[in-house]
């Protein structure tokens, strides 16, 4: 064969292979057509919903999105992925410049180990405003940032279980002040696909995807109740009074109340800090988060379970029906209330029908 024909055929042969490539790219809807930027291990897709990952997004003057991420591996159970918009203009009113910045965060990796720091960060999630997620997922989301607890196939070494976190920021940054803003998730049920969709995809890269990818279809449940500022007993329980003279400076949210997941927070300073965060967790996934959390022994005489008190905060595991019911609350020292844990460990026991944890607590 000639060296004009050889070239020839070579060079057609290099068109099929890429016209064939093309062609699977294109009934994926991927890059090289549609030209759309990728995000979270390919997990969401620009113009795909959220404002954030819009066009819109990136009108203003010196606009910017930009994207790093770390993909976990069968090696390394961990993973980080950021998206961050970047945009400035003028301030009308100094002539000054507004900073605007937002990022969205999701992290693929163990419950934290410390004791301390796993609580903390169990009921930031679970807790206040969070409702569960849809479609039974073993998770919960505010709309603002979301938990999800990966199968029993991603767990780790030392068997604590592998979750997917989402986190938000949204800010104007001015020359003498700086206010929070709206990320641009578009909602909890929005957020709520958004976790999944970069959870499939980082249990992929990990090699611990369950034969169905989750979902998250059905619609987002809502808050049972709006935050009150005007009360003396707090989120309806009996045993979480407060004078009113107390209560004057203070706010209480009810989150979710289901059979799985129930919360209480009461804020002071008009919502600004905290009082206590209470949470009771049992469904069963969320409820291994406590595992290696919760002690070997009662945390005090006529509690039922095993449990800790300490400075910051008092959790407990005892047995319902057959399955772990774990109570927590989270509170500075200055607040701690050792009644008002027992006020709302034996009510959340007696409304889901098991045995009082607390002392004094009746089954009736």
């Amino acid at each position: 064969m000639g060296g004009a024909r050889r070239r020839a055929v070579l060079v057609g042969g290099a068109v099929a292979v890429l016209v064939a490539a093309g062609v699977g790219t294109w009934a994926t809807d991927t890059w090289p057509f549609d030209g759309k930027d990728t995000y979270c291990w390919g997990a969401w897709k620009e113009d795909s919903g959220p404002d954030f990952l819009s066009g819109d997004a990136l009108d203003e003057d010196n606009a910017s999105r930009t994207s790093k991420e770390t993909a976990p591996t069968p090696r390394r159970q961990r993973g980080r992925c950021t998206v961050a918009l970047h945009s400035e203009r003028a301030d009308s009113s100094d002539g000054g410049k507004v900073v605007e910045e937002t990022e969205i965060t999701v992290t693929y990796g163990p419950a934290p180990k410390s004791a301390a720091e796993r609580v903390e960060w169990i009921g930031g999630y679970l807790g206040d405003r969070s409702m569960p997620l849809p479609d039974g997922l073993p998770g919960a989301t505010d709309g603002r940032q979301a938990l999800l607890v990966l199968p029993k196939g991603c767990d780790t070494e030392d068997g604590r279980p592998t979750t997917v976190t989402l986190d938000s920021m949204a800010r104007s940054v001015y020359s003498d002040n700086t206010m929070s803003g709206d990320a641009g998730l578009g909602g909890s049920q929005s957020v709520a696909r958004l976790l999944v969709a970069a959870a499939n995809r980082a249990m992929e890269k990990a090699d611990c995807a369950p034969a169905k990818p989750l979902e998250a279809d059905s619609p987002m449940p809502t808050l049972p109740e709006d935050d009150e500022d005007f009360f003396t007993r707090a989120c309806r329980i009996r045993g979480l009074e407060f004078s009113e003279k107390a209560s004057r400076d203070m706010e209480y949210q009810v989150g979710a109340v289901t059979r799985d997941l129930q919360s209480c927070s009461v804020r002071t300073d008009h919502g600004n800090g905290r009082y206590f965060d209470a949470l009771m967790v049992a469904q069963p996934r969320l409820s291994a988060l406590f595992d290696g959390v919760t002690g070997s022994k009662a945390p005090a005489r006529g509690w039922r379970g095993t449990g800790v008190f300490a400075d910051d905060y008092k959790v407990v595991r005892a047995d319902c029906a057959g399955r772990p019911l774990n109570v927590l609350m989270l509170a500075p020292s200055a607040h701690e209330k050792t009644p008002y844990f027992a006020a709302f460990a034996n009510a959340v026991t007696r409304r889901v029908g098991c045995a009082p944890v607390a002392p004094g607590g009746s089954s009736r």
